[in-house]
C-alpha cells in the first residue's frame, strides 16, 4: 500500500494503550527487514533516517527504497525523518516524499526551540505532514549532535510548547540516552505520566536500544506512543556478517552478507514491536 503519515498511526496508539515501533533504517536489506517483521506481525510501523543517513544515500533514494517495499505491504508504513537537524532539511524531506517529519531543535533554548519547531511545522502541517518535536535532551550521541548529560522535560514546559508550536507529536527527556547504556538507566518514567495529562499530542521515546522490556512496556502504559530503535539494529545487522564470516571466511557475495543481516534485523524488530503492544494493530490505522 502507498506510504502513510503517522498522524492516523500515533492516534490510533494514544487511543489504544499501546507505541508504533519507529526503526532507524541504513540500507535496502534493513528496509526489507522491518517490513518483512511487520507484514509478520500485522503491525503500523515507521522506518526513520537520521540526517547523516541521509548524507551517505540521499532523501530521494530511501524515500524510493521504501516506497516500493510499502507497496508491497498490506500493513501501513511511514517514512519519517529522524532528528531533523534544520528547516531546509524537513522541506527537502517533504518534497522528496516523507510522510512525516522531525525537527530536533533540544540543544537550542527553549525560545529558540519554539522558533524553529514552530517554522518546521507551519510548513509541513501546510503539506498535511505531521511533525514531531523534541524538548528536553536525551544522553548520549545521535549522528553529530551529542549531550553530556540528561535534562528531563518539565511539564508545564510541554504544555507551553505543543500550544505555541503546533507540533504534532512530542519527544521527551526521562533519562534515556541515545547509543548503548553504560550501566543501567535511571528513568523517571512518572514524568511520562505527568506531561501525558497536560499535553494533548502523542509522546516519544528516544533512546530505547538496551532498555529492558519492562521499562518499555511500563513507559508505554504511561502514555508513550511511538518508541525509537536504532543502535541495537545496526548492532545485529553487523554482527550477523560478522559471524557469518568468522564461520566461512571465504564468503564473499554481499548478497549472504545481506540476507544474514536482513534475518537478524527482523527477529529484533519482531521482539520490539511485541513489547511495544502494536501487534496485531494494522487495522487501526486503515
Amino acid at each position: 500500500m502507498p506510504l502513510t503519515t503517522s498522524a492516523t498511526m500515533l492516534a490510533g496508539a494514544r487511543s489504544g494503550g499501546y507505541a508504533v515501533g519507529a526503526f532507524n533504517v541504513e540500507n535496502m536489506e534493513m528496509v526489507k527487514a522491518v517490513i518483512a517483521a511487520a507484514e509478520e506481525l500485522s503491525a503500523p510501523v515507521m522506518l526513520q533516517t537520521t540526517p547523516s543517513t541521509v548524507k551517505y544515500g540521499t532523501l530521494e533514494t530511501y524515500r524510493a527504497i521504501v516506497a516500493a517495499e510499502a507497496a508491497k505491504a498490506s500493513v501501513p508504513v511511514c517514512l519519517h525523518l529522524d532528528h531533523g537537524s534544520s528547516f531546509e532539511l524537513a522541506a527537502r524531506a517533504i518534497h522528496a516524499g516523507y510522510t512525516s517529519v522531525m525537527i530536533d531543535g533540544s540543544h537550542e533554548s527553549f525560545e529558540d526551540n519554539i522558533a524553529i519547531s514552530k517554522k518546521v511545522a507551519d510548513m509541513a502541517n501546510a503539506c498535511g505532514i505531521p511533525v514531531e518535536a523534541e524538548l528536553g535532551k536525551v544522553g548520549g550521541k545521535e549522528d553529530d549532535l551529542e549531550s553530556e548529560g540528561d535534562a528531563n522535560t518539565d511539564p508545564a514546559e510541554a504544555a507551553e510548547f505543543v500550544k505555541r508550536t503546533g507540533v504534532t507529536s512530542l519527544a521527551i527527556g526521562i533519562g534515556t540516552a541515545h547509543g548503548f547504556y553504560v550501566g543501567t538507566p535511571v528513568l523517571d518514567k512518572k514524568r511520562v505520566s505527568d506531561i501525558r495529562e497536560v499535553v494533548s499530542v502523542p509522546l516519544v521515546l528516544h533512546g530505547a536500544s538496551g532498555l529492558s522490556d519492562d521499562d518499555v512496556r511500563e513507559c508505554v502504559r504511561r502514555g508513550i506512543c511511538k518508541v525509537n530503535f536504532a543502535t541495537e539494529l545496526r548492532a545485529a545487522y553487523t554482527d550477523a556478517g560478522k559471524k557469518l564470516l568468522a564461520e566461512t571466511p571465504e564468503t564473499f557475495d554481499p548478497k549472504k552478507l545481506g540476507a544474514v543481516g536482513m534475518a537478524a534485523v527482523k527477529e529484533l524488530v519482531k521482539n520490539r514491536m511485541l513489547v511495544c503492544g502494536c501487534d496485531n494493530r494494522a487495522g487501526d490505522c486503515l
